[in-house]
């Protein structure tokens, strides 16, 4: 029987987080292998459902207690630091790319891969892929910036498709704030050619109140 979702999650130490993070990564790494070679194979049926099978009897050994819809993991630096399980650049997820930042001399630069398990047309990333993308770099901008938003627009130009398999850049920048707005740009661009733009955003974030963040997120510590 698992343990109930409203039982809080024990406290662990730095060695044990930093054990469980590596072990998140290691499983996210193998999820994504599997989920690219899914959309990839051209195996039989009953090889596919042999594999149906084997990843039914895996996740069965997933056991324990599981994590509540609002309950932030203990693994989470949020908000403003690593999301284990972000889509976007979290290394524990199956979905994400996933997307290592660092900082520039004014914002923030993305650097991903994109495979099938992401494609549109063929050959080619999703448009939302790519606003995905540009959110994330662009709400971690604000962060950075020292003004930490949620996403109230953004307006995205889509030039050019983004190619698949070809190492891609993302930047974000902070452009200017207004009380608690904030206004910021991004674009996506290969490596190989960082001067042409293939996809570009402009954004508007705002910082919620304190009132209003405790709300959206109970399970935020009070220091956060």
């Amino acid at each position: 029987m698992h343990t109930p979702l409203t039982e809080p999650p024990a406290e662990a130490g730095a060695d044990s987080l930093e054990d469980q993070k590596a072990a998140i990564t290691r499983l996210g790494h193998e999820l994504r292998t599997l989920v690219e070679t899914t959309v990839r194979t051209a195996a039989s049926p009953d090889t596919l459902h042999r594999v149906a099978d084997g990843v039914r009897q895996v996740t069965a050994q997933l056991t324990g207690r599981r994590r509540a819809r609002a309950e932030i993991p203990e693994v989470d630096g949020f908000p403003g630091g690593p999301r284990m399980y972000s889509p976007v650049v979290g290394a524990g997820s199956p979905l994400a790319p996933p997307v290592s930042i660092t900082p520039t001399d004014d914002g923030l630069i993305g650097h991903c891969t994109l495979g099938l398990a992401h494609e549109g047309p063929p050959g080619y990333g999703h448009g939302g892929m790519s606003a995905m993308l540009l959110d994330e770099l662009m709400g971690q901008a604000c962060t950075a910036a020292g003004t930490p938003g949620m996403t109230v627009s953004l307006q995205t130009r889509y030039h050019q498709p983004i190619p698949l398999e070809t190492p891609l850049r993302i930047l974000g920048r902070v452009t200017g704030t207004d009380n608690r707005k904030v206004f910021v740009t991004g674009t996506i661009t290969t490596e190989a050619d960082p001067s042409t733009r293939l996809v570009s955003a402009d954004g508007v974030f705002i910082a919620p109140d304190p009132d209003r963040a405790r709300a959206l997120f109970p399970g935020l510590r009070e220091e956060a």
